[in-house]
């Protein structure tokens, strides 16, 4: 079984950052890591293989001035491969965009099954895996807790405000799982030195064949950004004997009751 993980590399959310003056975009010129939230699909992708007793993991992702730093993390944690994806002429991707080139870069590698994180921590869309899903024409299953493979399906108990839903998809498919459903382990010291050594494959947009990225693709421009408004101090209201009267009028006025 191949299992392909969509894992994206980000700026260390530890560190502020900085935007660009002209794009008004966030700099990625430093090293990137890997998203917390993808660990979690790596991990999973990991225990499917294991499970099922052959396989391997490949690893996608899309970033700027050949950054490995990120993968190398997750191919320390086990995953056998990875593409990279990078290409000055993708700076400024919409998440279509993003979606067009890393659904090019799985339908390579023809997995059995393909798993995202429900949405990146730096992009917070939440569409591009759905958008991959459709591009390639696979079923998608969204907000898993867990994902079993039986055969030539996917059975995946889908997280809702209820509680779950059972949901059985033919493969290969795309399943997009949330964070904390398993337990991402810690690369050990004989992984980290094995993925120096493990294959990354490195592509441009137009080695995939993609075309309508970038800047150009998305049609769109950042025209400023503005610090977010203070947030402006709460209401007290003292107990006065008489102070439900003052929460009932409160409540009224922002239309709660």
């Amino acid at each position: 079984m191949k299992v392909v993980v969509c894992v994206k590399q980000i700026p260390d959310p530890a560190d502020p950052g900085a935007l660009d003056p002209e794009s008004k975009t966030l700099v990625r010129d430093a090293k990137l890591i890997l998203d917390e939230s993808d660990s979690y699909g790596v991990e999973m992708a990991l225990q499917l293989v294991d499970a099922a007793g052959e396989g391997e993991v490949h690893l996608v992702s899309m970033a700027p001035n050949n950054e490995t730093a990120g993968l190398r993390t997750a191919l320390a944690m086990g995953a056998a491969s990875a593409t990279l994806i990078s290409d000055e002429a993708l700076k400024g991707s919409d998440a279509l965009g993003t979606a067009k080139v890393l659904a090019a870069a799985i339908a390579r590698q023809e997995p059995d099954l393909v798993l995202a994180a429900t949405e990146s921590s730096d992009g917070y869309t939440g569409t591009v895996p759905e958008q991959v899903a459709a591009l390639m024409d696979l079923p998608s299953v969204t907000f898993a807790k867990s994902v079993a493979v039986d055969g030539g399906a996917a059975k995946v108990q889908r997280q809702t405000e209820a509680g779950y839903d059972e949901v059985t998809c033919p493969l290969p498919a795309l399943v997009s799982v949330t964070a904390g459903v398993v337990e991402p382990r810690y690369p050990s010291f004989k992984g980290i030195m094995a993925a120096k050594s493990k294959p990354v494959e490195t592509v441009t947009a137009a080695d995939l064949g993609v075309t309508s990225v970038g800047w150009e693709g998305s049609g769109q421009t950042v025209a400023s950004v503005e610090q977010a408004p203070a947030r402006e101090a709460g209401t007290i209201i003292e107990d006065d004997g008489e102070s439900f009267g003052k929460i009932v009028e409160y409540l009224e006025t922002i239309k709660v009751i």
